[in-house]
């Protein structure tokens, strides 16, 4: 029910961007600028100082900001409370995932959860994690799935559950003959990666730091953004990648990828994110503890 403008004004605020608010927002970036300067010409006022290539807010803006985080939060909390008057769970959830979780682990989830509460419309967004957490915090999405925990103060994070990554590579790839691969065994291998802003990038990086070798050091031969592009260019023998082993289940039942533990193990804890609000509502709160179990017991199974 929140007016669309201070929506999108707020997207631009907190991402200091309009280029980054269109893709949190999922729009084109003249309808954001269109948007913020009807804005401004309600107001009668300059909103943000634009120049040298950043933006930042005026002191009208800041105000504005204040008043718009307020507004937002009390828009959902409304439209949620009017809704369960009928004592049902219903309307429309939007969710955003990652697109390893998105992919291979919340079909079942969404489907089963769809059985559980006809009256419920669920909608995917489907990007890296970085951008749906930004989604979450503008609002756009209710609560997203990502693949590390959420940077964003403004945001709540939930674990949802643990995922091993394995590295994955083809049969005839020398690493293959292997029971399980360290850090230093691979450094010397040409690297198929996630693109940056990926959880799963993230983690990666974060676990060669800790190994002691810098990114640079790797043999990354490319950034792709899609796990099944992944998979498409490993089985070529081109190089490794690191991947939850949910992902290549079926490709290993194939005999076209092998999928080698690391030395030491490599897990990540997938997380849920909404937004720090005292209010929550019951659709929200069903759909956080409905997809916490189902998601244990996809990534064990």
């Amino acid at each position: 029910m929140a007016d669309r403008r201070l929506q999108v004004f707020h997207a631009v605020a907190k991402q200091s961007s309009f280029t980054k608010a269109a893709e949190t927002l999922f729009m084109t970036q003249p309808a954001v600028t269109f948007q913020i300067k009807q804005l401004e010409e309600h107001f009668n006022t300059r909103l943000f100082d634009r120049g040298h290539g950043k933006i930042s807010l005026t002191a009208a803006g800041e105000v504005v900001l204040e008043y718009a985080e307020r507004i937002l939060s009390l828009s959902t909390e409304l439209d949620t409370r009017v809704s369960e008057l009928t004592g049902e769970i219903q309307g429309l959830l939007l969710i955003g995932a990652s697109m390893t979780i998105a992919e291979f682990m919340l079909p079942r989830v969404l489907g089963e959860f769809k059985s559980a509460y006809p009256g419920v419309k669920a909608r995917l967004t489907v990007a890296n994690s970085e951008t749906i957490e930004h989604g979450v915090a503008a609002h756009s999405l209710d609560i997203g799935l990502i693949e590390a925990p959420s940077h964003l103060p403004s945001l709540s994070t939930e674990d949802c559950c643990e995922d091993e990554l394995q590295v994955v590579c083809s049969p005839a790839h020398p690493l293959a003959k292997l029971k399980a691969v360290t850090p230093k065994q691979l450094v010397p291998h040409p690297y198929i990666s996630r693109e940056p802003g990926s959880g799963t990038r993230e983690v990666t990086d974060g676990y060669f730091r800790q190994a002691g070798f810098s990114t640079e050091q790797l043999n990354t031969v490319m950034e792709l953004g899609s796990p099944d592009a992944i998979k498409g260019v490993v089985e070529t023998g081109l190089g490794f990648a690191i991947m939850s082993k949910v992902i290549v289940a079926k490709e290993k039942q194939l005999g076209v990828l092998v999928a080698l533990p690391l030395a030491p193990k490599l897990t990540r804890t997938l997380s849920l994110v909404y937004p720090k609000e005292k209010f929550r509502s019951r659709l929200v709160t069903s759909f956080v503890e409905f997809s916490k179990v189902r998601l244990k017991n996809s990534v064990k199974g």
